[in-house]
This record gives structure tokens, C-alpha cells and sequence, in this order.
């Protein structure tokens, strides 16, 4: 929550210069603290659609104690659902016309299942188009994960992602590159982030299409978080900031399982700066039996799970929180008190956080 400058102390104005939020007291009076409401468009397929809703939710809570938020899950009815993932849809989702009908204060929209490299020949293309294009007009701001940028980023801004030689999968250090923007105005200024996806839009392509570029990776050679060249409209991520501290087990988990089905011609890669070298050493002892007793035809060794996962360490998290909690406090210095309306009526919409 920001601070109120009531009067002339010289603080306030130092704090203003280092791009932290300062009030002035006209405008903190003119406020309205109210409960915020932010949709989550779920995308994800049946057996992640729960799990991503308690990161995301989960995020959300993390980020700011004092206010109240509704969030609002629904899906794109054109997702082919299974007969379970579908009766949770149909008791606790919403549709998306009773969200464009309420509106929103905020909007997070998720990945997605692909089936093949070109998105835009994807089942949800025009679906998600629509979403994110009434978002953009009635939504204070729109927080894209993963492959939600990459589908922004080519039908808003006309720049397709890349296929990459190999996974980027794991968790990488970032630093901070715009540090008086104010999503990373308090935040570390290096700090972890989970990735995990085969394609890539690069930072040339940020800076072409004349968007913010705040976090990349040290070498500079990913951007992790990006904004919409207003500052706050459209917010970009290509890591998984929201991810639990078994996700990466997770997903190498199911690798593992394709490489016993015959999926993949040999067993996957370990999750980059992920294990530490306990755990490695329970998943190479783990492999050498596994292999072993798929070769003899023997029963196969339980995969570890129990044995490492308290061992498993979360570097992301704290910074996750504090970005989103740096997004929300945004929403709430910029939206209109009545819900439908995206921003209070003296904000100039193509400049919203008065940004240079």
C-alpha cells in the first residue's frame, strides 16, 4: 500500500525519485478502497486445471494481506474437456459472459495445451483473441503467463515465438533491468524463476514491438517480465513465478513415465539448478535400476518422490509475491470504483503510471 505525502517533508519527494508510489493528498482522498475482482482464465488441460488454480490463487493470497480479492475462474468453452474436469467447470467456473457482463478489475490468463508449433492454428485462438481484446478496453491490466505472451505477443504485436534446440527447463537466475518501474521498484534485484516450454520470444522482439522490458535473465538473453508500452495495461511472463516447489518434480516425474512407455528413446534430463546433489544422487541411483529393470524385464522401482521432496528448495517464491503484490497495488491506485470501469476518470489510459 503506498504512502500518503500530507505534507512537505522532503522524504516524500526522494521516494518519488526512486519510483517508489507516493499519494498526494487530494488523490489519496478521492479513493476508494473497495474488494478487487480478478478473473483467471483457465486454459490448462484436465489434469493441471486444478493445480493451476491453487498456484494462481495462491499467488494472489500470498500478495497482499489488508485487501480482499474475488477471483473469478472460467475456461474457453471450446477446450475439450474429460467428464470430471468438466463437472468442476460446471459447479465453480463462471462463463465468460457473466464476466464481461460484471466485469473485472484485473485479468491473469494461463497456458495452454499445444498440438502442433503454429499457435494460431490452435482450437482456442480466436477464443483467447476475444478475451484478451475485451480485456484490453474494460480491464485495468492483464497478466499473461507463459504461453498467454507468446499468443499476445503474435496477434497483438506481430511477433511469433521460436522454437528452441532444447527445453529451457529448470530454474535460472534473473535480474532486474528497469529498477524504478513500479512492478520492480522494492523487489530483489536478482532472484530465481522456474521455465519450462520449447519455444521462446526474445528480447529483440520486446524491444520491436515497443514493449517495457523489466526482468531478463543475467546473459540478457530471456526476458521473464515485460509490459505493454504503458507500463501496466498488459503484463508479460515467460517463467512460471507461480509454480509450487514440486512442479519442476512434477513434470519430470511425467517425463520419466513417457521414457517407461517408450515415448522418449531415452530418460529425460534433469530439471536445470532444480536438484541439488542429494537429490540427484536418489535420481541417478533411481535411473540405474529403473534401466536395469526395464532391460531384464523385472518390476520397475517406484519413482522417488517421497524420498527427495522435502529436500527440494523454493528460490522464486518471495519475489513472485512481490511482483504480484506490486501488480495488484497498481490495480488498485488506477481502477474505477464502479467495477465495469477500467480506470478512475482523471488516469490517462495511454499513460496510466505517468511513467517517462
Amino acid at each position: 500500500m503506498p504512502i500518503v505525502a500530507h505534507n512537505d517533508l522532503p522524504a516524500f519527494e526522494k521516494l518519488r525519485q526512486e519510483g517508489i508510489l507516493i499519494l498526494d493528498e487530494k488523490r489519496a482522498m478521492n479513493q476508494h478502497i473497495r474488494e478487487l475482482h480478478i478473473g483467471l482464465l483457465n486454459m490448462m488441460p484436465d489434469a493441471a486445471l486444478k493445480a493451476t488454480e491453487l498456484q494462481f490463487f495462491r499467488l494472489i493470497g500470498d500478495s497482499n494481506p489488508i485487501a480482499q480479492f474475488f477471483v473469478h475462474p472460467f475456461t474457453l468453452d471450446i477446450l475439450p474437456r474429460g467428464e470430471k474436469a468438466q463437472a468442476h467447470i460446471d459447479q465453480y467456473y463462471e462463463t465468460f459472459e457473466q464476466i464481461r457482463e460484471q466485469g473485472l478489475d484485473a485479468l491473469i490468463i494461463t497456458g495452454a495445451n499445444v498440438k502442433g508449433p503454429d499457435l494460431s492454428n490452435q482450437i482456442f485462438w480466436e477464443p483467447l483473441k476475444e478475451v484478451a481484446d475485451w480485456a484490453y478496453k474494460n480491464v485495468t491490466s492483464t497478466l499473461c503467463s507463459c504461453l498467454a505472451t507468446h499468443a499476445l505477443m503474435e496477434f497483438r504485436y506481430g511477433q511469433k515465438r521460436h522454437a528452441q534446440e532444447a527445453k529451457k527447463w529448470g530454474v535460472f537466475n534473473h535480474q532486474v533491468s528497469q529498477q524504478k518501474h513500479p512492478l520492480t521498484v522494492d523487489i530483489n534485484s536478482h532472484f530465481d524463476v522456474p521455465h519450462s516450454r520449447w519455444n521462446a520470444v526474445y528480447p529483440e522482439q520486446f524491444k520491436q514491438a515497443g514493449l517495457r522490458i523489466l526482468v531478463t535473465e543475467e546473459d540478457d538473453s530471456c526476458v521473464h517480465l515485460a509490459t505493454s508500452e504503458d507500463g501496466i495495461r498488459t503484463v508479460f511472463f515467460q517463467g512460471h513465478p507461480e509454480y509450487d516447489t514440486i512442479s519442476l518434480l512434477k513434470e519430470f516425474k511425467r517425463e520419466v513415465y513417457l521414457f517407461i512407455a517408450g515415448e522418449l528413446d531415452s530418460f529425460p534430463p534433469f530439471p536445470e539448478n532444480y536438484f541439488g546433489l542429494f537429490e540427484q544422487a536418489i535420481m541417478n541411483e533411481y535411473r540405474y535400476y529403473l534401466i536395469k529393470a526395464m532391460q531384464s524385464g523385472q518390476d520397475l522401482p517406484e519413482f522417488p518422490e517421497l524420498k527427495i521432496v522435502s529436500y527440494l528448495s523454493n528460490s522464486w517464491c518471495d519475489t513472485a509475491d512481490a511482483v504480484v503484490g506490486n501488480w495488484i497495488g497498481l490495480i488498485y491506485q488506477l481502477t474505477h470504483i464502479e467495477r465495469d470501469k477500467p480506470f478512475m476518470d482523471h488516469i490517462d489510459i495511454e499513460n496510466p503510471l505517468g511513467l517517462e
